[in-house]
């Protein structure tokens, strides 16, 4: 057993319900095992540059568990290498390497190990660390459930709830006024939210970046709908879906963050085109940050506090470097670097695409 006696926590990236429940998890298994020190590093890599710390105890971690959002702040705006720190006399961003600065918080606040809890961006911001000696151990989460190397993610699931819940309510207004309502959804360039949610509420059609579109057979598809009993159609789209030979929307550009694209606006252009090629009258419905939003689900706090207590045990048996994953149901690690830069699509024998085929779910492909 490695003798621990203070370990940082960080949360990186965007928010996701479960957060907390995962720093509880943490935090509790230290103070059981006694004698450790808890430091939370507020806001990301951008506190553990900053040196912007405070010692958790009992009390920060009491009430917590049901809590969205965390209790330590986040941010996905700055690595250690790019740091961002304002603009010349051009204009021009101005950036430096702040990996030190990451090393003499950790110093100063003693950290023998960092408990990094994030998705691939954050871990890619983590490979420096590791470099330069830092102990880390990665807890995989993002509502878009696209970590290489886990088959779930905390905050996935309870994203997967809010977005089944909204396609269920567009259903009551869409057969009232025999409309095609189209949904956007978040999931970056993975398909995984849509597609669960999709199914799940029955959805007519499903679009995921995995599955370039033709929007005429979308067309097709809704126009026989509107001609039969059901009258409506119900359009789940990811934010990242794009027609075959088509781009991605993209809503915005951030050059300061290190990934500085930002989809969106794909589900209005999905409705604008059915409804001048069919002249059906289409809605669009973006869901936005309201994924990321709210209480986690019974199912995201089982796996937060189980992903963190044995987060807890890998850094008791000095197995350093590795990311928590749940894998074909068992928990598993993975060195935290093989996430970095990389992605867990859908893959196109996924077990949920052949289920929505079944029932006449169309792709538009």
């Amino acid at each position: 057993m490695t003798a621990i006696k203070t370990i940082g926590i960080l949360t990186g990236g965007g928010d996701c319900p479960g957060l907390n429940a995962a720093i509880r998890g943490i935090g509790k298994a230290a103070l059981t095992k006694g004698g450790i020190d808890i430091i939370g590093i507020e806001d990301g890599y951008q506190g553990l540059i900053e040196n912007r710390t405070k010692r958790l105890g009992v009390e920060d971690l009491s009430g917590i568990l049901s809590r969205g959002g965390t209790i330590l702040g986040t941010n996905n705006r700055c690595a250690p290498e790019r740091y961002y720190t304002g603009k010349d006399s051009e204009g021009n961003g101005v950036y430096e390497n702040a990996i030190d600065k990451c090393m003499a918080t950790v110093e100063s606040n003693n950290i023998d190990v960092l408990f990094i809890i994030g998705g691939d961006g954050t871990f890619t911001c983590t490979a420096p660390l590791i470099e330069q000696g830092l102990p880390c151990i990665g807890i995989p989460k993002t509502i878009d459930n696209d970590i290489y190397g886990t088959d779930i993610t905390i905050g996935f699931t309870t994203a997967t709830r809010i977005g089944t819940m909204a396609l269920d309510r567009l259903h009551s207004t869409g057969d009232s006024h025999q409309r095609v309502m189209v949904c956007e959804l978040m999931g970056r360039n993975a398909g995984w939210l849509t597609l669960a949610s999709g199914l799940a509420s029955g959805s007519d059609v499903i679009l995921i970046p995995e599955i370039p579109y033709e929007i005429d057979n979308i067309c097709d598809f809704v126009s026989q709908r509107k001609g039969d009993h059901s009258g409506f159609s119900i359009i789940a789209c990811a934010e990242g879906a794009h027609a075959k030979n088509g781009t991605k929307v993209v809503s915005e550009r951030i050059e300061t963050s290190p990934d500085p694209i930002r989809l969106g606006g794909i589900g209005r252009q999905v409705a604008y085109d059915i409804e001048q090629r069919t002249g059906i009258e289409s809605r669009t419905t973006a869901l936005g940050h309201i994924q990321r939003g709210g209480e986690p689900s019974s199912v995201d706090r089982l796996l937060a506090t189980t992903f963190a207590t044995a987060a807890f045990g890998c850094a008791l048996e000095g197995d350093f470097n590795k990311m928590v994953v749940l894998k074909d149901g068992h928990i598993g690690t993975q060195a935290i670097l093989e996430a970095a830069h990389k992605q867990r699509l859908v893959p196109l024998d996924s077990r949920f695409i052949s289920s929505a085929r079944a029932v006449k779910t169309c792709f538009g492909d």
